[in-house]
């Protein structure tokens, strides 16, 4: 179990970490001699002509395409976690769905506070709800032994019940006009996956060939393509008595590719913005919104619907941890980073300067928040041993669901 859980913490650790390289070397070429060539090649058209994207440019195939084995992934978890992980029983879910709500709420209005409920920069409220998983557990995987096990499946937890948020908002806020018969498509496609499942498929490329048509109706349909990972996720079965269940291979196959290789290239076509306005960019009303609703917005919210729940006596504090790490958690909450700059994108769609500005509050936010969460924890005291070691029975089920050897 320990050099599971070793192996575990040593590949988190690498993805957080390609990740911040990724984005740091975006930062770099847009603000440096390449910085025209880099935005020449995110707008090389390539492919064939898709519906509503025309023939796609490369950043549309990160965003719209690789991101759609992201979204695949979110909801595998996400199915697992629910049905047979740290979210299957009612009392295992208050906690982490009160923060999350919570900690997506209490952002929105931050930035709608800041911009005076601008009608210009509205549809950009959900920017600072959102929380980047691979981040956020990468900061604690560089902390090691000074974050306890049950903080990092709290923080996941909140950040898997988060993604349930940010792709009902996608769903439902960021869809352009619907064409009804390639929705009637979706349902129908959706329907007979989730019915192979029922009738005893167990193979995996029947459902990989349905989730790739699944994404070109979604497409067609107008709901953003992403939709179809978390639907064609939903329909792949996870039984319980089965050791090789279909669900865990998928989620365990695509897990590296997507952590250590989709998401650092989005975040490499994604970051790349302008540095040279300063502090002065920074403070204009959208960046500061979309920062201090993730620094500020993210760990007040989650930190007092921790607090109040536990107060009121419908959850308890996770063994092994103090309040300072409880704040410390709620604060790495505000890295939206991957998330965030998605739905920076989706908000101000054909306005590429308000995009760059979500973009910089964006990297600002999470940066502060990153800093911020990563001092607290580092500098808090540990609980006592015996706290601890009970700690990790409640943080083992998430570290025992990515190793293969428990699938």
């Amino acid at each position: 179990m320990t050099t599971d859980r070793t192996t575990l913490l040593a590949s988190e650790r690498r993805a957080g970490l390609i990740l911040l390289g990724a984005a740091a070397a975006a930062l770099l070429v847009a603000n440096g001699p390449g910085a025209t060539a880099y935005h020449h090649l995110l707008e090389i058209r390539l492919g064939p002509v898709l519906p509503r994207l025309g023939a796609p440019s490369l950043h549309q195939w990160v965003a719209d395409g690789l991101m759609a084995i992201f979204f695949l992934l979110v909801g595998l978890e996400v199915k697992r976690e629910w049905l047979d992980g740290q979210l299957s029983s009612p009392a295992q879910r208050r906690l982490p769905i009160l923060a999350a709500i919570a900690g997506m709420a209490v952002p929105a209005l931050v930035y709608l506070g800041v911009t005076r409920f601008d009608p210009a920069l509205a549809s950009g409220w959900a920017i600072p709800a959102a929380t980047d998983i691979a981040f956020a557990v990468g900061v604690l995987a560089i902390l090691g032994r000074h974050a306890p096990p049950s903080i990092k499946l709290l923080l996941v937890t909140i950040a898997i019940v988060d993604d349930i948020g940010a792709v009902i908002i996608i769903a439902l806020a960021y869809t352009a006009d619907l064409d009804g018969a390639a929705l009637a498509g979706v349902l129908a496609l959706t329907a007979a996956m989730a019915a192979m499942g029922q009738f005893g498929v167990r193979r995996l490329w029947p459902f990989i060939v349905g989730f790739a048509l699944l994404w070109l109706l979604v497409l067609a349909s107008g709901i953003h393509p992403t939709i179809a990972g978390v639907l064609a996720a939903l329909t792949i079965p996870l039984a319980k008595s089965e050791r090789h269940s279909p669900l865990k291979r998928l989620e365990h196959a695509i897990h590296p590719w997507v952590m250590l290789g989709i998401v650092p290239l989005f975040g490499f076509v994604s970051a790349g913005v302008s540095l040279r306005g300063g502090i002065d960019a920074v403070a204009a009303p959208l960046p500061l919104a979309i920062l201090l609703g993730l620094f500020v917005g993210k760990q007040v919210g989650v930190f007092a619907a921790i607090w109040g729940t536990v107060r009121a006596g419908l959850a308890t504090l996770p063994r092994g941890t103090s309040w300072r790490h409880i704040h410390g958690a709620a604060m790495l909450c505000g890295i939206g980073f991957t998330m965030s700059l998605f739905i920076g994108a989706l908000a101000f769609p054909g306005d590429p300067g308000r995009i760059d500005a979500a973009k910089l509050g964006t990297l600002a936010g999470s940066l502060l928040s990153a800093l911020g969460g990563w001092a607290l924890l580092r500098f808090t005291p540990p609980v006592a041993d015996d706290e601890v070691r009970s700690g990790e029975e409640f943080g083992g089920g998430f570290a025992a669901a990515k190793d293969p050897s428990a699938i």
